[in-house]
């Protein structure tokens, strides 16, 4: 079927600043719609509100406005640029709600502009709590046991009925904003008035609670002819009770059987049917194990950070499909590489993929680091391995926290087993940590299975992990045995981890590994929906398929995951980096592993590993391209705090050096610098001791300013007042070592700050 020839230009609403549950991954679908659309030969008009990002690029829509996301803005824009339609479903839960405004408003129609991908009667019946339950009774679907009301004496009547505890679910509405779990009267006033406030139309869902059951999700794809595939098939390992975007997750399905995977199907197949989405949909199911029980919880008619997940995982490119098939195509005319069209397409690919959170709870003093339906998570980390095992210690060491293994993570080693239990009772960005070393204190699968409701299977590999890592520990201090470092490395222990838990350096455990001739091999995960297109990932359980051509190459680093800080801005320059070697006749390589981001789209980079940003990652990736040399300075402090051990074992570091990076960063070395140039600044000092610190406050005078070495966006940055603020930072303080010292700078008061960006 060719792309509609009634329709010429096309209006696609982004979804405006970063917010938590809105943020990269609709710069990636926004920006495949774009191409997607062109590639058809439709005019975009394209309006966003956020700078940061590549879809407002002027190149990659024919028009571009910045401005702010409203329905009078969008109507001037609508009245001067005339579209024939708008696809509303690949720019968030924003973009959603604006375009189903513009249709209530009778805005559309006045200026004859169309809804494409997703109908405004579809939109209501997926986000309108009311009519989804309405649509899902006729076609014989459960949903858990709930009533919808616009106002709190209402919820309580319904909440009284139901039994608590009761989930809140406000429409119109994304990440979970609004909702949670209500325990009582009193939580449940409390949660229902800020859902009123949330929803577009101040309604709430109040739900029976399904906390503990598994819960389930599927990204399928139906065209205008109701043709439907499965892309992805997600498990998600924390059980209910921890919203989506915050679960620990695995593509495929690890634990469930093919039976109960072909009824979700048949469910989320008759669910979009009914909703009448053309395009991708996210469908979240809850599934009881012990009575078989299966119950709907949502579903999202547009693209979301799942859904970004699901075209990583796959090589499925979601958000492209779903454009073009807006754009008039059907599953049977877009190329499939394994079985020549997608309306055959079923989910392939020997491997595991893993999704973990990054939080970033220590930006916010006071804040309780716990998990439920309000979603938390500031970014992701997305890995690649042969094996559960291999995948899941690949997701710890790409979450740029610090932590390259499971094991002794803050203080919860040196904790008691009763301690470590009362941790575990409710969720937390933690949790994963607190299993393993309760696991290593003797705690039962069957307990943790019990506080936790995590299925037998993943505690038993974690179990397994940490068996294996007291087997190393008895080599604490001296060489490891061949045969527990081979088995080690496939299991996902990274060499840093390693050297930290044996008291030996990093560099020892990677001579070793290399003696022994134990490498990371290359496997490839085929994109469809394009020709001839890939991306890579690395893995000790296989032989290595990915060839190397002989051109000249450069290596792009990327920033790793969203975080408050380091976030779209750094992907932004990543991208552009890409193209321009490209331009320039260089092949371009992308290392990085956040999928939400457009560097880790497939047709970014001539070649993109989908790997964690660390030493011992790159530098396989280096060793095996053997490029010119790699960049550093676009990926944000990420690659900026490995490049000096890069460039140490061998990598040409290209732009700014090591040695400028460490002048900037230093600053002792950068005051020397000032200072010999004659440029005033705050009276500086380091420290890294509470006794150094006391010194350089009495030399200095107060208010300081203090902070860690060798971060970004002011993670762990206070303004000191005294003696006694000072010492509760220094007691708290991150990364402090003779390496990373604090950063103590007089804090100037009253005066007026002011930026110069240069170019040299």
């Amino acid at each position: 079927m060719p792309k509609r020839e009634d329709i010429h230009k096309v209006l696609i609403i982004g979804s405006g600043p970063i917010v938590i549950g809105q943020a990269a991954e609709f710069d990636y679908s926004g920006t495949q719609a774009c191409k997607a659309l062109r590639q058809l030969g439709f005019k975009i008009v394209l309006v966003n509100s956020n700078p940061a990002t590549i879809m407002t690029d002027p190149n990659m829509a024919d028009i571009t406005y910045i401005e702010p996301l409203n329905i009078e803005t969008l109507e001037k824009i609508i009245d001067k640029e005339r579209p024939d339609a708008l696809l509303p479903n690949l720019g968030g839960q924003k973009g959603l709600n604006l375009s189903f405004e513009l249709h209530e408003e009778g805005i559309l129609e006045k200026y004859g502009v169309e809804l494409i991908g997703v109908q405004a009667d579809a939109i209501r019946r997926g986000e309108d709590r009311t009519i989804f339950k309405e649509t899902m009774d006729s076609i014989g679907v459960e949903t858990a046991r709930s009533e919808t009301t616009f106002s709190i004496e209402e919820a309580e009547k319904i909440a009284k009925d139901i039994g608590y505890p009761v989930v809140i679910r406000p429409a119109y509405t994304m990440g979970g904003t609004g909702g949670g779990f209500a325990y009582n009267v009193d939580e449940l006033r409390t949660i229902a008035a800020r859902g009123i406030s949330a929803s577009l139309i101040g309604q709430i869902l109040v739900e029976e609670s399904v906390l503990g059951w598994e819960e389930l999700e599927l990204e399928v794809v139906r065209d205008a002819k109701g043709n439907k595939i499965t892309v992805c098939f997600i498990e998600n390992i924390d059980a209910m009770g921890v919203h989506t975007g915050d679960s620990f997750c695995s593509a495929p399905m690890l634990t469930i059987d093919e039976a109960l995977q072909k009824r979700l199907q048949d469910y989320s197949y008759r669910i979009v049917d009914a909703i009448g989405v053309t395009g991708g949909t996210n469908v979240q199911f809850a599934h009881d194990p012990e009575t078989g029980r299966i119950v709907v919880i949502e579903i999202n008619p547009r693209t979301s950070r799942s859904s970004a997940l699901a075209s990583k995982a796959t090589g499925f490119p979601i958000a492209l499909v779903s454009a073009k098939l807006a754009g008039g195509l059907l599953l049977e005319d877009i190329p499939y590489w394994r079985d020549g069209t997608l309306d055959r397409y079923t989910p392939s690919g020997e491997y595991v993929v893993i999704k973990f959170a990054r939080w970033a709870f220590e930006k916010f003093p006071g804040s309780i680091d716990q998990l439920g339906t309000q979603m938390r998570a500031v970014g992701e980390a997305m890995s690649i391995g042969k094996n559960y095992k291999e995948a899941f210690q690949k997701a710890i060491r790409s979450l740029e926290t610090g932590r390259y293994g499971l094991g002794f993570a803050k203080n919860f080693n040196e904790l008691s087993l009763d301690e470590l239990q009362k941790l575990l009772v409710e969720p937390s960005s933690e949790r994963q940590f607190i299993i393993y070393e309760a696991l290593r204190k003797g705690m039962t699968v069957d307990e943790l299975f019990r506080i936790t409701h995590i299925k037998h299977w993943f505690l038993e590999q974690m179990k397994e992990l940490v068996e294996l890592e007291e087997q190393v520990l008895k080599y604490k201090g001296s060489k490891l045995p061949d045969d527990l470092l081979i088995q080690a490395k496939k299991d996902g222990f990274s060499d840093k981890y390693l050297g930290r838990i044996l008291g030996v350096p990093e560099q020892q455990i990677r001579e070793q590994r290399l003696s022994l001739g134990l490498h990371q091999a290359w496997n490839i995960v085929p994109v469809s929906g394009a020709e001839d297109a890939a991306y890579y990932y690395s893995t000790y359980n296989a032989n290595d398929e990915v060839p190397v051509s002989d051109r000249k190459k450069i290596m792009i680093i990327g920033g790793g995951p969203n975080r408050i800080g380091q976030g779209i801005e750094f992907d932004y320059t990543c991208v552009h980096a890409a193209f321009t070697l490209r331009e320039l006749g260089f092949e371009s390589i992308m290392v990085n592993c956040n999928p939400e981001t457009v560097s880790t789209d497939y047709d970014t980079s001539d070649k993109l590993y989908f790997e964690p940003v660390t030493v011992e990652d790159v530098l396989s990736i280096y060793d095996k391209e053997k490029p010119v040399g790699a960049i550093v300075q676009f990926g944000g402090q990420t690659p900026l705090n490995i490049a000096a051990e890069l460039e140490a074992s061998g990598v040409n570091i290209l732009g700014t050096s090591v040695r400028s990076i460490d002048l900037a960063e230093d600053r002792e070395r950068f005051a020397d610098i000032i200072r010999n140039l004659e440029i005033p600044m705050p009276e500086p000092g380091t420290a890294t001791t509470l006794e150094e610190a006391m010194d350089v406050a009495g030399r200095i005078g107060y208010p300081l300013i203090v902070r860690p070495s060798y971060v970004l966006g002011g993670r762990g940055m206070e303004i000191v007042y005294d003696d006694e603020m000072l010492e509760k930072y220094v007691a708290g303080a991150i990364e402090i070592t003779p390496d990373t010292p604090m950063l103590i700078d007089k804090f100037l008061e009253d005066a007026l700050e002011c930026e110069v960006d240069a170019i040299s």
